[in-house]
């Protein structure tokens, strides 16, 4: 499984920017795509999931201005961040969790990180 990542950036407090993550490869089933965070000196923290059936959580400090989404035929995992605070700046990690995949001989089940994407929100 490759994953790719895009998004972030730097941007004013009160900002919109969008992450996307995309999965792909043999893969047949994924349980949960969603994104983490680190900023400097702090542990990494869950900022939203998605699993297959839909269901999503977000940590306290972002509801009502993050949306994550999921195209599920694209394996692409989207997350609208909205209304950005200066404590939003991290580097953002894509997760996905819960992966099969079938090469046509093999089946194998994995958990995979992106590599870590930078949003900085300064004025």
């Amino acid at each position: 499984v490759q994953l790719q990542a895009s998004g972030g950036g730097l941007v004013q407090p009160g900002g919109s920017l969008r992450l996307s993550c995309t999965a792909s490869g043999s893969i047949v089933r994924i349980d949960v795509m969603g994104w983490y965070r680190q900023a400097p000196g702090k542990q990494r923290e869950l900022v939203a999931v998605i699993n297959s059936a839909g269901s999503i959580d977000y940590v306290d400090s972002v509801k009502g201005r993050f949306t994550i989404s999921k195209d599920n035929a694209k394996n692409t995992a989207l997350l609208e961040m909205n209304n950005l605070k200066t404590e939003d700046t991290a580097v953002y990690f894509c997760y996905v969790g819960g992966i099969i995949e079938y090469d046509g001989e093999t089946w194998s089940t994995s958990n995979q990180w992106g590599r870590g994407t930078q949003v900085t929100v300064s004025s």
